[in-house]
């Protein structure tokens, strides 16, 4: 038997198996948004994106939920500090609900807890749509990620533990039917943060007394970003050169609000955290929140307060 040392730099390769090296991890900084597909976790999303940039850093805004598909902007490196301006951002959907039958989930994952014979007319549908627009108050899914004392409420549910959700208002910009057959109808929907699709479905199946449930969804716009930024796992996979066609700057996160440009000594100090006195009859005035740059790179994230802009996040790019 040839025996090896240990501490020897040598590896010895087991005969008939080869081992890759694994890539080094290295900074990467900018936004992927992926066309996430159906079957895929979140979590798992940010995984494919990390490993094909080799990335040391990444982040989601906004869990999907695997039986969703769509957008999911997923942040690497100096991007995670713009996460908050993205997932604060107006969403769009597109959904399809299936009509008939209530599941404790509220899409088709669940098991199915009420039936109902009826089936609604498109004009049925179409005249309760005010009721659910506008700012509203929605009771979440119990199968959600919101926690209750300290637990998130699906792991509760799953655990068949009886779970109580306070109804809480959220904004519905938009909802349109798009499609009728009877047994299933399909809406597009504009929302602000914290609006649950699947809750829409089964309020709506509620009020028309025929029940209903989320058979299909999928993101179609979250922030600044939409469809058209979106690419798809097999592009990422690709190729390193297709990946890197994906990555979108930093500052792409950031262009719903304004941005000004200063000097290099004012970038230098507000490197440093340090306030920065704005000059000039142009100067903005009031306390908003804005972005700094300093010959097209991104310095910092701040608010103006007493004629000056304070930096709340600072960038090393």
């Amino acid at each position: 038997m040839t025996m090896t040392d240990p501490l020897s730099p040598d590896v010895i390769e087991p005969q008939g198996q080869s081992f890759a090296p694994r890539p080094k991890k290295r900074d990467v900084h900018g936004w992927v948004v992926l066309d996430k597909p159906v079957g895929m976790t979140s979590t798992h999303a940010v995984a494919v994106v990390k490993r094909a940039f080799s990335a040391k850093k990444a982040g989601h805004a906004g869990t999907l939920d695997p039986l969703a598909s769509g957008l999911l902007p997923i942040a690497l490196g100096e991007a995670t500090k713009t996460v908050p301006f993205v997932m604060d951002g107006r969403k769009a959907y597109q959904f399809t609900v299936s009509w008939g039958s209530q599941t404790d989930t509220d899409d088709t994952e669940g098991k199915v807890i009420a039936t109902s014979d009826d089936r609604p007319e498109a004009t049925a549908i179409a005249a309760l749509l005010p009721r659910f627009t506008g700012t509203i108050s929605q009771v979440p899914p119990k199968f959600s990620a919101i926690k209750i004392a300290g637990e998130r409420a699906y792991d509760l549910a799953r655990e068949g533990e009886e779970v109580v959700l306070e109804p809480r208002p959220v904004e519905i910009d938009s909802l349109r039917i798009v499609s009728h057959d009877g047994a299933t109808t399909t809406f597009e929907a504009e929302c602000g943060k914290g609006t649950y699709v699947r809750a829409i479905a089964r309020d709506l199946g509620l009020a028309l007394g025929c029940l209903g449930h989320v058979a299909h969804l999928r993101r179609t716009r979250v922030g600044p970003f939409d469809i058209t930024d979106a690419a798809s796992v097999e592009i990422l996979r690709e190729s390193p050169e297709s990946a890197a066609a994906a990555l979108l700057p930093v500052m792409a996160a950031l262009s719903l609000i304004p941005d000004m440009a200063v000097n290099r000594d004012a970038a230098m100090r507000l490197k440093r955290g340090q306030s920065v006195l704005l000059r000039g009859r142009d100067a903005p005035v009031e306390s908003q929140v804005m972005y700094a740059t300093s010959g097209g790179v991104l310095i910092a994230i701040g608010a103006i307060a007493q004629g000056e802009f304070v930096p709340h996040r600072v960038f090393n790019l």
